[in-house]
């Protein structure tokens, strides 16, 4: 599976959790992505809102979206994306996370 997507925004495209932009020439609109793979969006964003409550990273992504304005459900998908990004390199490197090498749970538990 991991060679069907070339790169992390095809996989986020895939899991429903990059939004979609509409444009025309007087109009443009950002809007959420119902076209996806509703497991693993379901899977994925069940993952990131459990582990805001594990992880200081993972709660600060969240807290910063809910401060934008942002709605649960929109902050989670936010969230979710934030994970996928740790996932796909830690996927593309044959890498086990380790919270101590990633450098933005670093800076926050620092």
């Amino acid at each position: 599976m991991r060679e069907r997507f070339q790169t992390e925004d095809q996989l986020a495209a895939e899991a429903g959790v990059c939004p979609v932009t509409h444009a025309s020439g007087k109009s443009r609109g950002v809007v959420f992505r119902w076209a996806c793979n509703k497991n693993l969006r379901l899977a994925l964003t069940c993952f990131a809102d459990n582990s805001r409550h594990g992880s200081a990273w993972g709660a600060a992504v969240y807290r910063k979206a809910r401060d934008r304005g942002c709605k649960h459900p929109h902050a989670v998908r936010i969230l979710a994306r934030a994970w996928l990004r740790v996932l796909w390199r830690a996927w593309r490197n044959k890498a086990l996370y380790d919270p101590q090498q990633h450098r933005a749970a670093v800076k926050i538990t620092a």
